[in-house]
């Protein structure tokens, strides 16, 4: 009986011992020992602010700076590659990717670690989630969907005699080619005649196609596309001489030469990333069950560009609450 008793008591030391390990297992890290890579894939101010918001917010949090791992694949999308393979090979907590390419990088060099995108228009579109829902990968994070509708109408508020415009962005980018069909949808509900305009993934070549446009549309509406966002001071000294407004995707477009905007904020952008990175890293959710973040039309602004519009001889109406940039 005596020894039996022993036995029992060996058997269960055993088992608080196994069910101690096994908690500590499952516990997530301090956040003051987790390392986070962050991959952008170009210098754009937009999506600058989509880092420095994700930044800030996971400071606010008690996350150091140095524990992030920032790297810039300076728009080459096979940079984006490396350095996602760098952050999987580092034993990196979770990777935090901002645009399209990126996103897909990471996605593409693990299937375990948590990958939060920003900047990215629909993450369904991009293949890294089975729905902008319900990942049910382990993808999520924060949308850059502009108001297109709301832009369009926009448009033709500020064009009230356009007629025949152009949808442009680059060939290459799948995000930019579903805010193209969005908007190609949006300007023939309100009358307006579209062609789709597009140009490679290749900055040498958008004068070229920029030039091509002339005299042959009212207008042009640029989607937050990223080659066309980085080299909007190419295109806008094209479009703006030869008087044809154009429309844009979000605020720092419009500062560098388009017309005008309903922008979203990429700060909150990243801001709403950062959330989405906390509640996973402190255990609190899981990305494959952590619905992609959208910003309402509602929450965005009105940009205009009021050097632009007194070259393109635009009355701004006095109805529309925007804020003037440009000057």
């Amino acid at each position: 009986m005596k020894k039996l008793a022993v036995c029992m008591l060996a058997l269960g030391l055993l088992l608080t011992g196994c069910g101690s390990n096994d908690e500590q297992s499952n516990q997530t890290k301090s956040l003051s020992d987790v390392k986070i890579g962050a991959l952008q894939l170009a210098q754009h101010p937009a999506l600058d602010k989509a880092y420095e918001g994700f930044k800030d917010t996971l400071i606010e949090a008690g996350i150091k700076e140095s524990q992030i791992d920032f790297q810039n694949a300076s728009g080459d999308p096979s940079n984006c590659q490396t350095i996602a393979e760098k952050f999987v090979n580092d034993g990196d907590d979770l990777i935090y990717a901002i645009a399209t390419d990126a996103l897909q990088a990471a996605a593409n060099k693990t299937n375990t670690i948590p990958v939060i995108g920003a900047a990215v228009t629909n993450f369904e579109e991009a293949g890294v989630v089975k729905s902008n829902d319900k990942p049910q990968t382990n993808v999520t994070g924060a949308s850059d969907m502009n108001p297109v509708k709301e832009q369009m109408d926009l448009l033709k508020k500020l064009v009230p005699n356009a007629k025949k415009i152009a949808i442009f962005y680059c060939s290459d980018e799948a995000n930019s080619i579903y805010q193209g069909q969005i908007a190609e949808k949006a300007a023939k509900d309100i009358g307006l005649e579209t062609s789709i305009v597009t140009v490679p993934n290749d900055s040498s070549a958008i004068q070229q196609v920029t030039e091509s446009m002339i005299g042959k549309y009212d207008a042009i509406y640029i989607p937050t596309d990223n080659l066309l966002a980085t080299n909007m001071a190419t295109v806008a000294q094209i479009t703006n001489i030869n008087k044809i407004p154009c429309i844009v995707g979000e605020e720092n477009m419009c500062l560098n030469g388009g017309l005008a905007t309903l922008s979203l904020d990429y700060y909150t952008v990243g801001q709403n990333a950062a959330k989405q990175a906390l509640a996973i890293l402190k255990g609190e959710a899981k990305p494959e069950d952590t619905a992609v973040s959208f910003i309402e039309a509602k929450d965005c602004k009105y940009f205009i560009n009021e050097k632009v519009a007194k070259q393109l001889g635009i009355e701004i109406p006095s109805d529309l609450d925007a804020t003037l940039i440009g000057k």
